[in-house]
């Protein structure tokens, strides 16, 4: 049996880690109980939905940090507070990138998760929770990265609010979002006895204005001639709004785009011919289907290349993609590279010759 948490344990004296949760991860990144080495149980508490729900979202906050920490000590990433340059006491929201990636010329990597509760490092916190760490997180993706590809930044779309102190004027990250059920009246309580208000941060409100600002003053600067990126879900429909908001510089830079199960309809959104055929060339979807991965899907939606995503799963969908990712990112690689040594090179021998043929 689990030790049994006390209701106040999920209130006033919620748990600092997950060890005090009484969970760990094991050797194979499986969420487990510390005594017992059984699977998390959503429904603890017998006809409680409430209590149920709460610790859950204790355990998804405390996932978060320690993802996050995971980022920063095994990835190596650094935590980069946005704004750039901020008023004090002004809400903030962070990302995380590699030490180089702002000054390496290899190719630079972008990734940008669904939206709702899960943040920076997280695919799913569903499938952290029921499958592994391997499975639910960026991880896979950010090793890959670095280790054969070579930069990365890793967005943090859905940090959209921050808890400010009313008593002075420290601002601390407060991980919640629109789509996560919270019991208001309890959050407000908690709020008015702590002498704290939860604001939007700035420049970084929604996950659309978050991305825009990210490009803005770090991707759109950054020494990397080769950009790509992989957007899942609605990650996807905020990736054709920076493509439709930064047009040119999104289309000179960005060699490619891994979609995956996106929710993105670009003539819904308002992008132009030139753009549809930019996505058409440059982007690929893995859509949910029961086929093979990678094998092509027919679809009447037409807006670029669209192939299995190996599972009908939607957390899932990233890692059984994995591979195939990586594959896509390659060829439309090569295939840039191969056409830019085709391009001649004009000299001035060459234009005098072509000058004389007049």
């Amino acid at each position: 049996m689990e030790e049994k948490i006390s209701g106040n344990q999920l209130t006033d004296e919620s748990p600092q880690s997950l060890e005090e949760l009484k969970y760990c991860f094991n050797d194979k990144g499986e969420l487990r109980h510390i005594h017992t080495s059984k699977p998390y149980v959503f429904n603890y508490f017998t006809n409680e939905l409430n209590r149920n729900h709460q610790r859950y979202q204790v355990l998804g906050g405390l996932i978060t940090q320690h993802v996050y920490r995971l980022l920063q000590e095994d990835c190596k990433l650094k935590r980069v507070c946005i704004p750039v340059i901020s008023e004090t006491g002004q809400a903030r929201s962070f990302f995380f990138m590699s030490e180089n990636a702002l000054v390496s010329t290899s190719s630079l990597t972008v990734l940008l998760q669904d939206h709702g509760v899960i943040r920076a490092g997280q695919w799913s916190l569903k499938t952290i929770v029921h499958g592994c760490l391997n499975h639910g997180t960026q991880i896979p993706y950010i090793q890959k990265v670095l280790s054969e590809c070579g930069e990365i930044i890793v967005l943090n779309p859905n940090e959209n609010l921050s808890e400010i102190s009313t008593d002075s004027a420290e601002a601390k990250s407060y991980s919640v979002s629109n789509d996560e059920p919270f019991d208001n009246e309890s959050k407000l309580h908690d709020r008015v006895k702590n002498k704290s208000l939860c604001v939007s941060a700035h420049c970084s409100s929604t996950p659309e204005e978050h991305t825009v600002y990210v490009w803005d003053h770090f991707i759109s600067k950054c020494a990397a001639k080769n950009v790509a990126f992989i957007a899942h879900g609605y990650g996807g429909l905020v990736f054709v709004e920076l493509l439709i908001q930064r047009k040119q510089e999104v289309m000179d830079r960005v060699f490619a785009v891994a979609f995956i199960d996106s929710l993105h309809n670009a003539q819904h959104q308002g992008a132009d011919n030139e753009i549809l055929a930019w996505i058409e060339k440059h982007c690929q979807n893995w859509v949910l289907s029961p086929e093979p991965v990678d094998r092509v899907v027919s679809t009447l939606k037409v807006d670029c290349r669209r192939v299995s995503a190996g599972t009908e799963n939607h957390e899932l969908a990233p890692w059984i993609c994995f591979q195939p990712v990586f594959k896509f990112f390659n060829r439309t690689l090569k295939a840039k590279e191969a056409m830019l040594s085709r391009v001649p090179v004009v000299t001035r021998s060459s234009t005098r010759k072509s000058m004389s043929q007049h």
